[in-house]
């Protein structure tokens, strides 16, 4: 090809990329926004139940007025994420009346980007900048106002136009919707479980027995040695402190963390904090001194589900890796 044609063609592909960049600024090139709540990563819309139903367009007040925006379903307490970037703007007082649930924060996009408003959830801040899938806040208590409920989210444009098309995830919003968690102890890539020992098996559902009392053991153990760093395995936000043994000794500290469709306590170890967020793989703290409790066992940090299902999936990430 001639040097003549060729720079011709650079200057054209050149300008027409200018002009899909003005259309579509790069902070705004996802056109379906991201994962609003932690536990629904398609944004799944609310459907009907005694108060009503989700949908855009959906009637209120007898069929009086029309809902301009659309609930997706939150649990009570759960992390809620920015849809996509922009500068938050608040609070946001939908009912007026200063319930449980009568807060919320409005979010515009830079350029000609979006503008939306989340309400029934409590923003970490009113104002700044926030970026797509940052930690935007928590749901709030919709079960204390409106009780039987599905819990929700109010998303509505501020245009009031119908924001339904963008609430579906072209693709997962999250890179760690592979489903495997980080290594959660140094030493222990690959984070083995416990085996067994005098003092029992660390896989779940191994028996256990307390005094006279038979039970299952509703975690798993990951093997950590006592002093070793712990990292979080995956994004979300701590609270705590976790008290599994409830007598104050060596090892009876621990945190929780919550988020992107995880939730997880981690028990025997001192968090670096109790509150806050925490992203994947970051140092969440220190492993005890179980050795001390418990001379001969095989160390571990006992990782148990909030809802107390299986993790051990999650925590399978492959020898090698």
């Amino acid at each position: 090809m001639p040097a003549l044609s060729l720079v011709a063609l650079v200057s054209l592909v050149s300008t027409v990329l200018a002009r899909q960049l003005d259309t579509h600024p790069p902070q705004q090139q996802h056109r379906h926004w991201a994962q609003i709540c932690s536990g629904n990563p398609s944004n799944k819309i609310r459907g009907c139940d005694r108060y009503g139903c989700g949908g855009f367009g959906a009637g209120r007040k007898g069929g009086k007025e029309k809902h301009l925006a659309v609930d997706v379903i939150c649990a009570d307490g759960a992390s809620v994420y920015a849809p996509f970037s922009g500068q938050l703007s608040g609070p946001i007082r939908f009912f007026h009346n200063g319930n449980a649930i009568d807060d919320g924060v409005q979010i515009s996009g830079e350029g000609k980007g979006f503008c939306v408003k989340l309400v029934c959830i409590h923003p970490i801040r009113y104002q700044g900048q926030i970026q797509r899938g940052q930690l935007l806040g928590r749901m709030l208590p919709m079960q204390k106002v409106f009780p039987g409920i599905i819990s929700h989210i109010h998303v509505e444009n501020c245009d009031q136009s119908d924001p339904t098309h963008l609430l579906r995830p072209a693709v997962p919003p999250f890179p760690q919707e592979d489903r495997r968690w980080a290594t959660i102890c140094s030493g222990n890539p690959t984070n083995e479980i416990r085996g067994c020992d005098k003092y029992g098996c660390g896989y779940y559902n191994a028996p256990r027995q307390d005094g006279k009392a038979r039970h299952k053991h509703t975690g798993v153990d990951v093997i950590c040695a006592d002093g070793a760093t712990v990292y979080a395995p995956f994004s979300g936000e701590l609270s705590g402190p976790v008290k599994f043994f409830h007598n104050g000794n060596a090892i009876d500290d621990g945190v929780q963390i919550r988020g992107q469709g995880f939730c997880v306590k981690l028990v025997c170890i001192h968090p670096i904090r109790y509150s806050g967020s925490i992203s994947k793989g970051q140092v969440l703290g220190r492993m005890l001194p179980m050795q001390r409790v418990f001379p001969g066992i095989i160390s571990h940090i006992h990782v148990e589900n909030c809802d107390h299902s299986d993790p051990t999936s999650n925590l399978q990430r492959g020898k090698g890796q």
